[in-house]
C-alpha cells in the first residue's frame, strides 16, 4: 500500500521499486529502492513537470522534509518532486556493516560494486519508466552533480534541464590529480580557520597531544585517535561549520578531580562526526566516484605523503584533514572493520566503467545550469571549470557567497537563480 501523509501544505506519498541489482544481469538478485514524491496540496492532481532530487554523498539517503521551506519550497513553485534514496541508502537495501554480515568479504565486494553513479542513474530510469513519465529535470547537490553528468552523458534524452550546485566533477585524470588539489584547499581552510580564531591552534595541539598520552575512548568503546580527530576539518567546508567547531573545541576539556579530561559531550560529539560508522558506502565508494577504468589505490593516503605538515608530531603545528578516506579508517572504526577486505579489494579494482561519456557532453542539448563555488573544499574549483569548458548548452553561476553546502543554506536563493538562467538559456 501507498504511504501518503500531508504537512505544511505539502503532500507526500512513498515509492518502492525491486529494481536488478546488476542491469546487465537483470533476471538475477534484486534490491528496493525508495522515493518519496513530494507536490503541494492544491496541486496533487496537476500535469506538473518532475523534477528529480540526487543527493550528495556517496552513500547519503534523500531529505526528509518537515515542512515547506529552502529549495524544496522554490521547487515545488514549478515541480513535483522526487526525492531519491540512492541504492543503499536510507529505505533503498541499505548498505552497512549489519546489512553485509552474511556475506564474505568477496561477496561484499561483488555487491557493492554496484552501487556507484551509473546503476544510481539506471535506477533513476527504471523509475522514471515505471511512473511513465517521458522526461524529467534534475537537481543534482555534490555528489548527486556526479550523477547529473553521467545522466548526462547516457541518458539525455530523458532529460529537460539539469541544476547543478557544488557537484561539476573531473571527467579525465586520476583521482590523485583530485587530492592533490583537494589537499592544498584543505591547508587554505585550516589557515584561514586558525587565523580567525588564534587559540584554537593551542587548542587542538593540547586535545592530540592528549589522545597520544591516553586510551582515550568514544562513547561506542572505540578508541579515539588523533588521525579521527583530524577527519573533523570536514566541517571546515560547509558555511558556519568553522564557528561551530570553534564552539566545541572551547569546551572540550573537563576538570575531573584537579586533572584535565576530554569531556563526555566532547567525545559524544565526535562520534556523532564520524558518519562513516553509519553510512560506510561513504567510505567503501568515495574514492571510486572519481575512476575511469583504473583503481584508486588509496589515493587520498598516498598523496598524502606530498604534504607532510598533516603527520601530526608533538611540538609541531596541527593540521584538519577533509573528505578523504584512508585505509587505517578500516583498522580503528568500528562499524568499518567488518569491510576493510571487501574495501581493499574496492581500492585494487580497475576495470570500472566509464562514467563520462567527453563527447556526449561536447555535444550536449540539455539545458544545464549550475552553481560552482570558488572556495569548494570538497570539488574543486579549477578543476570544475575544466569540465565546464567542455560540456555544451551550459551556463554557470560562479560565486564565493556561498561554500559547498549551499543548498541547504540558501537553497531557495540558489535554486530560484539556477531556474531563472535556465529559463534563459
Amino acid at each position: 500500500m501507498q504511504k501518503i501523509y500531508k504537512t505544511d501544505g505539502l503532500l507526500f506519498k512513498s515509492h518502492l521499486f525491486s529494481v536488478p541489482l546488476n542491469y546487465n544481469d537483470s533476471h538475477q538478485e534484486k534490491i528496493t529502492v525508495y522515493a518519496r514524491e513530494v507536490v503541494k496540496q492544491n496541486h496533487e492532481h496537476d500535469n506538473l513537470p518532475w523534477l528529480v532530487y540526487l543527493q550528495g554523498g556517496p552513500g547519503f539517503p534523500s531529505p526528509r522534509p518537515t515542512s515547506n521551506s529552502g529549495w524544496l519550497k522554490q521547487a515545488l513553485t514549478k515541480y513535483r518532486v522526487l526525492l531519491l534514496d540512492q541504492r543503499g541508502t536510507g529505505k533503498s537495501s541499505p548498505i552497512s556493516h549489519q546489512t553485509l554480515s552474511d556475506k564474505t568479504s568477496e561477496q561484499q565486494t561483488e555487491y557493492l560494486s554496484y552501487f556507484r553513479a551509473n546503476n544510481i542513474v539506471k535506477d533513476a530510469e527504471f523509475i522514471r519508466e515505471a511512473l511513465n513519465i517521458k522526461q524529467w529535470a534534475i537537481l543534482g547537490q555534490s555528489f548527486g552533480g556526479f550523477c547529473a553528468l553521467h545522466y548526462l552523458s547516457y541518458y539525455p534524452e530523458s532529460l529537460t534541464r539539469a541544476y547543478l550546485t557544488g557537484g561539476i566533477p573531473p571527467i579525465t585524470g586520476h583521482a590523485d590529480n583530485v587530492y592533490r588539489a583537494t589537499y592544498k584547499r584543505v591547508l587554505a581552510k585550516n589557515n584561514g580557520f586558525f587565523t580567525r580564531f588564534p587559540n584554537a591552534q593551542q587548542q587542538c595541539v593540547d586535545i592530540a597531544n592528549f589522545l597520544l598520552d591516553n586510551d582515550v575512548r568514544l562513547p561506542n568503546g572505540q578508541r579515539f585517535t588523533v588521525e579521527q580527530f583530524q577527519l573533523w576539518g570536514i566541517n571546515l567546508g560547509r558555511g558556519g561549520g568553522d564557528l561551530a567547531m570553534y564552539y566545541i573545541l572551547d569546551e572540550a576539556f573537563i576538570d575531573v578531580g584537579g586533572k584535565p579530561e576530554l569531556s563526555y559531550s566532547f567525545l559524544n560529539q565526535m562520534l556523532l562526526e564520524q558518519s562513516y560508522q553509519t553510512n560506510p558506502i561513504y567510505a567503501i565508494l568515495h574514492e571510486s566516484i572519481y575512476c575511469q577504468h583504473e583503481a584508486s589505490n588509496w589515493s587520498a593516503q598516498r598523496v598524502r605523503s606530498e604534504y607532510p605538515q598533516f603527520n601530526y608530531a608533538k611540538g609541531e603545528d596541527f593540521f584538519f584533514t577533509g573528505e578523504m578516506v584512508y585505509p587505517w579508517m578500516f583498522d580503528q572504526l568500528h562499524c568499518l572493520q567488518p569491510l576493510k577486505v571487501a574495501a581493499e579489494l574496492l581500492a585494487a579494482k580497475d576495470d570500472w566503467f566509464n562514467l563520462y561519456d567527453a563527447q556526449q557532453l561536447v555535444n550536449n542539448t540539455v539545458p544545464v545550469v549550475a552553481a560552482v563555488y570558488v572556495d569548494d573544499m570538497y570539488v574543486d574549483y579549477d578543476l570544475s571549470c575544466q569540465t565546464v569548458a567542455g560540456l555544451n548548452h551550459a551556463k554557470v553561476w560562479v560565486t564565493n557567497e556561498y561554500e559547498h553546502n549551499g543548498l541547504g543554506v540558501a537553497g531557495d536563493v540558489i535554486l530560484s537563480k539556477l531556474m531563472t538562467l535556465a529559463d534563459n538559456l
